[in-house]
C-alpha cells in the first residue's frame, strides 16, 4: 500500500503503452506462462521451437515439463542412440522405454535442460527464462514449480524432482548429502498428500536457507478431483512465500472441452476457466474470505500446437498471466519471483484486454494494487478505479469471420476482433475459515461466503476513448474487512450454451455441445486467415469455440478495516 501509488496514467495508443508509473519503483505488467512442455518429456516441438515460441508472445516464461523419467533429449533424439551419444550418459537405476533407456529427470534437469536454458537466454537477453518442473504431485495430480537457484546451477531443482516427485522410482541418490539443512541425505518422499506438504516445506526451506527462490502453483486442479480447500491451507502454511497460488485458467484451450474433460470436478470449464475460480462464491473466493492471499494463474501447458492437431495453443498466443514487475531490478529473474507472489497480476484470454490498472484508494490517498492490502477506518469510504485498455487491433485468432456464439442473439463480430462486453466486480467480506469440504460432494460444498457480483460496468457507465482506453471510477463504503476483484467478457448475460441470466459462464460442455461441434472441418478450413498454415484441420472446431469465448480475470485487492 502506497500513497499516491498512481502518479501517472498515459491515455494510451498502439505505439504508446499504457503505463504505470509509482512513487516507489518503476513497473509494468508483464506477459508470461509457467508451465509448458517439449521433446524433453511429453510435449511435441523441440525446446528450442517452445523457446522461439516463446519469445513472439511473451516476456518471461518457465520452462516445466514433467518429472519421472524419458527416454529423449530436447530434440527428440534418443539419449541411448550411440550415433547422438557415444558415450551413453544416463545415471542412476535402469529403465527402459521402448526398447530404450530413460534418463532419470533429476538428470536432465541439472545436466541438460538447465544448459539449453541459459543458451536459450544468451538468445533472448531481453526475456526472462525460468527453470521449472511440472512436479507429479504425491497424493495429487500436477503442479507447476520453479527454482532460481542463486549459484547458477540446477541442482535444487534436480534434489527436489529426486525427492519428492512420485513418478520418480530411482534409488541411486539415496544417502547422498542434501543442499538444505534439516532435511537430512536424500530419499524418497514422494507417497502421500503428508510427502506433498513436505515438499512445499522444502521449497520454502530452500529461501529461507537463502540458496534461491521457488514457486509451488498446483496446475489444472480439478481434472483429477484431488485438490480440495484444505490441501491449499496446508499448502500455503507450509510454504507462505512459495504457495502463491493455482493454475485456474487451465491449458490445452483446444481440447474438446477447453482445458479439461467433462468428467473434471464441475463438469469441466466454465469460459476456459476451473471450477475453482469460475465459480463465484466457490474455492478461490472462500480462500479470499478467509484473508488468504492464494492467487489465480493462467497458463498455456503447450504440449502440441493445435494447428497440428494437438490440443494446445503457443505459449502466450491465446493466454497470458500479466505480472507487474519492477522493470529497474537489477535482478530480472528475482523480480519475476517477486512479482508473482506479490498477487499483482492478471489473466486474459484471446487478448481480450492489453492492459489493465485496477487500485483501490482511501480518504488519506493511499492505493493498494492487486494482492496488497488498503487499510481503512470502519465506513470509511473508498474509490475503486480501473483502467484498461480493449485493443482495437486483431488478436491472434485464424477466423475473421462472425463469432457464432454473439450471431444467436445477433451480435456480428469478427473472432479475431472481440470486445469488451463488461466487466463484473466480485466482492466478499473476510469472516475467516469457512466449512471444511464435504468430500461425499465436493461439487456442492457451500463456504458460506457472502461472495457475490455487486457492480457491473459497461458502456453505459465507463468512460472510453477511440483508442480503447476505458476508465471507471467506483466509490462503496467499507463498512468490513473485504476483497475485491474483477472478471470481464466480451459476452453479455444470456447467451445461449455460453452465459446465464446473471452474466455467469456456463459449463463449456454446453456450447461444444450445442454449437461447435456441429461444424465442419473442411468449411472452417476454407475461413482460415490468409497466412495462416496448418497440417490439419481436426482442432478447427475447438480453436473457434476458444476464440468465441474469452474471459480475462484480476487477482483481488483486499481491505483491512482497522
Amino acid at each position: 500500500m502506497k500513497k499516491g501509488y498512481l502518479k501517472t496514467l498515459a491515455l494510451a495508443t498502439a505505439a504508446a503503452p499504457l503505463m504505470l508509473v509509482s512513487a516507489a519503483n518503476a513497473g509494468e505488467y508483464l506477459p508470461g506462462d509457467f508451465h509448458q512442455h517439449s521433446l524433453y518429456t511429453d510435449g511435441g516441438h523441440p525446446f528450442s521451437e517452445m523457446m522461439t515460441q516463446n519469445n513472439n508472445y511473451l516476456q518471461w516464461w518457465a520452462n516445466s515439463e514433467h518429472g519421472g523419467e524419458r527416454n529423449r533429449d530436447g530434440n527428440g533424439e534418443k539419449w541411448d542412440d550411440p550415433t547422438v551419444y557415444p558415450v551413453n550418459p544416463i545415471l542412476g537405476d535402469v529403465e527402459m522405454s521402448g526398447g530404450h533407456q530413460e534418463m532419470w529427470r533429476w538428470q536432465s534437469l541439472r545436466d541438460y535442460v538447465y544448459p539449453d536454458i541459459e543458451e536459450a537466454r544468451a538468445q533472448y537477453p531481453d526475456k526472462i527464462i525460468i527453470s521449472g518442473l511440472e512436479q507429479n504431485v504425491p497424493g495429487h495430480e500436477h503442479c507447476s514449480t520453479a527454482v532460481y537457484q542463486y549459484d547458477g546451477t540446477a541442482t535444487a531443482i534436480s534434489e527436489f524432482e529426486y525427492r519428492f516427485d512420485r513418478s520418480d522410482d530411482d534409488t541411486s541418490r539415496n544417502g547422498e548429502p542434501g543442499l538444505l539443512e534439516g532435511f537430512g541425505t536424500l530419499g524418497k518422499t514422494n507417497d502421500d498428500k503428508e510427502d506433498a506438504i513436505s515438499g512445499v516445506q522444502w521449497m520454502q526451506a530452500l529461501k529461507d536457507q537463502g540458496v534461491g527462490d521457488a514457486w509451488v502453483v498446483p496446475a489444472h486442479v480439478e481434472r483429477k478431483w484431488t485438490y480440495v480447500i484444505e490441501d491449499f491451507r496446508n499448502w500455503m502454511d507450509a510454504g507462505p512465500d512459495v504457495a502463491i497460488g493455482f493454475e485456474g485458467q487451465p491449458g490445452h484451450q483446444t481440447s474438446s472441452d477447453r482445458g479439461f474433460s467433462r468428467r473434471s470436478l464441475g463438469g469441466g470449464t466454465y469460459g476456459g476457466t476451473g471450477f475453482y475460480a469460475a465459480k463465484v462464491g466457490g474455492l478461490w473466493d472462500a480462500l479470499s474470505a478467509e484473508g488468504r492471499k492464494f492467487f489465480n494463474f493462467a497458463s498455456s501447458d503447450d504440449h502440441w500446437h493445435w494447428s497440428m492437431g494437438g490440443s494446445d495453443f503457443w505459449p502466450g498466443e491465446y493466454q497470458k498471466i500479466y505480472t507487474y514487475i519492477d522493470t529497474n531490478a537489477e535482478d530480472k529473474i528475482q523480480a519475476v519471483f517477486d512479482g508473482n507472489r506479490s498477487g499483482n497480476s492478471w489473466n486474459v484470454q484471446g487478448d481480450l484486454i492489453d492492459k489493465l490498472i485496477f487500485t483501490v484508494e482511501n480518504a488519506a490517498g493511499e492505493e493498494a494494487m492487486m494482492g496488497e492490502t488498503l487499510k481503512v477506518a470502519p465506513g470509511e469510504q473508498v474509490t475503486v478505479k480501473i483502467l484498461m485498455r480493449d485493443p482495437k487491433w486483431p488478436n491472434n485468432s485464424p477466423f475473421a469471420f462472425d463469432n457464432p456464439s454473439l450471431a444467436q442473439i445477433g451480435i456480428s463480430q469478427p473472432l479475431n476482433m472481440p470486445v469488451l462486453d463488461h466487466v463484473d466486480m466480485i466482492t466478499g467480506t473476510i469472516t475467516g475459515n469457512v466449512p471444511a469440504t464435504d468430500m461425499n460432494d465436493p461439487v456442492a460444498t457451500d463456504y458460506g461466503t457472502d461472495t457475490a457480483v455487486t457492480a457491473t460496468f459497461n458502456n453505459s457507465n465507463w468512460k472510453a476513448n477511440k483508442n480503447g482506453v476505458i476508465q471507471v471510477k467506483y466509490t462503496l463504503n467499507a463498512d468490513d474487512s473485504m476483497f475485491l476483484r474483477l472478471r470481464g467478457t466480451n459476452l453479455p448475460a444470456n447467451v445461449p450454451f455460453e452465459t446465464d441470466q446473471e452474466g455467469n459462464p456456463l459449463a463449456d460442455t454446453e456450447a461444444n455441445d450445442n454449437i461447435y461441434a456441429a461444424m465442419y472441418a473442411d468449411e472452417l478450413a476454407e475461413q482460415l486467415i490468409d497466412g495462416v498454415e496448418i497440417t490439419t484441420n481436426s482442432k478447427l472446431d475447438e480453436v473457434a469455440e476458444a476464440y468465441a469465448d474469452l474471459w480475462f480475470y484480476s487477482n483481488p485487492i483486499y481491505i483491512e478495516v482497522q
